[in-house]
């Protein structure tokens, strides 16, 4: 999941730091060294871009990448459009703010998916990294209901959205929200 690296628009809470321009242009190259760090023929890397027009039509994101709308909402929104629109199968998303994320962590994350119904990769701060879903079935309509997005408590408010599912737990990861997240 991506958005357009404009100043003021992406990474605000590290633009508070560091200067929205500056933040920005993090953004940008961040994700441009996951994306050519991730790519492997065992999965296909598909970008969920917002804002969705100008996403779809971005000459920054790479061309051959295919590239599917986030929509409107919040992250749970966005997030359940990503799991309900592609082809049935495993799927993880991963937040592109995480500098550690290297290829053996998505393929634990498929790996796990193997006996598990979801998988996450848990950040130190309560919320996670990566979200991935077996999806043999239809995806829940309340898939990330009452969710407390940006606290201690988006993880296990999540899972509890998914009920009786068997739940696999990956490596553990850091974000980047603030300045001194640069430097760990």
């Amino acid at each position: 999941m991506v958005k357009e690296p404009q100043p003021g628009r992406v990474k605000t809470r590290l633009g508070r730091d560091i200067g929205m321009t500056a933040a920005a242009w993090w953004f940008r190259h961040q994700v441009s060294r996951l994306i050519r760090r991730l790519d492997d023929p065992r999965w296909r890397i598909v970008l969920a871009v917002a804002p969705d027009h100008q996403g779809m039509v971005s000459r920054i994101w790479p061309s051959h990448l295919a590239r599917i709308p986030q929509g409107l909402g919040d992250l749970g929104d966005r997030m359940g459009r990503v799991f309900r629109t592609l082809p049935p199968g495993p799927v993880a998303i991963i937040g592109a703010d995480i500098p550690g994320i290297d290829k053996p962590h998505i393929a634990r994350a498929f790996r796990s998916l193997g006996r598990n119904d979801a998988v996450f990769g848990p950040a130190p701060d309560g919320g996670y990294w990566l979200i991935g879903m077996k999806r043999i079935g239809a995806v829940p309509n309340t898939l990330f209901d009452g969710v407390r997005w940006s606290t201690e408590h988006a993880m296990a408010d999540t899972i509890a959205t998914l009920g009786n599912a068997r739940i696999g737990i990956i490596d553990t990861l850091r974000d980047v929200d603030h300045a001194s997240d640069l430097k760990t």
